[in-house]
């Protein structure tokens, strides 16, 4: 059996906005209204991405803009205080930039986003250069699979794996990405095994197995 063929470089957006380390505040905020993001990945050299700059970043020049922040609060926020001052995109980024590779598989750009808790990752290919972006959103492109397809990879991968020995043809039916799997099979035993292989393609919503014994006479 084959993994679903989708990776990051299948849902990305290759068309990314960013900027140098010398891009000023001003440029920065002008850029992100223009495209319409809230983040920009930082580039160096001839495309490596050495940090991310976003709207948190550029918040604290505002926040603190008129106030003159006591001793407690300089000592528990001394990050945001030096982007308060911050003028370059070098002093504003975070870094090093959470990214992602190319061809990792989608799960592993979500559990980076979950454990992190970023709404967009920079994508670099295998030299570090950024190649992309991948975004939440992105990542929810899978559920708009047609369930036609879904149900030919559950066939072709799973069904025709697993149940080999099946005394009749399986049923596969796909709604709106639930998939009803129905039939008789020789090893109920596997019917555990199918459903975890099942909801692991890109696209399921949900699975159940409606699957049966040999009828013994």
């Amino acid at each position: 059996m084959h993994p679903s063929p989708y990776v990051v470089s299948d849902v990305m957006t290759q068309t990314v906005v960013a900027v140098g380390r010398d891009a000023s505040f001003k440029d920065i905020v002008r850029l992100m209204e223009q495209w319409k993001v809230s983040a920009l990945p930082v580039l160096a050299g001839e495309g490596r991405v050495v940090g991310v700059v976003s709207e948190a970043d550029l918040l604290p020049k505002e926040e603190f803009r008129d106030s003159d922040p006591d001793r407690f609060t300089q000592l528990q926020r001394l990050g945001d205080l030096a982007k308060a001052g911050a003028l370059t995109a070098g002093e504003l980024m975070t870094s090093p930039a959470v990214t992602v590779h190319a061809g990792a598989p989608l799960a592993e750009a979500a559990r980076i986003m979950a454990q992190r808790k970023v709404k967009r990752l920079p994508v670099v290919g295998e030299t570090g250069l950024l190649e992309g972006l991948v975004s939440r959103a992105d990542l929810l492109k899978v559920f708009l699979r047609p369930d036609d397809e879904i149900a030919d990879e559950v066939r072709r991968e799973i069904v025709s794996s697993v149940f080999r020995t099946s005394p009749e043809p399986l049923s596969v039916r796909v709604v709106d990405g639930r998939v009803t799997l129905t039939g008789t099979v020789r090893d109920t035993s596997l019917v555990p095994v199918a459903a975890r292989l099942i909801r692991a393609v890109e696209g399921v919503v949900d699975v159940e197995c409606h699957l049966t014994g040999p009828t013994r006479e």
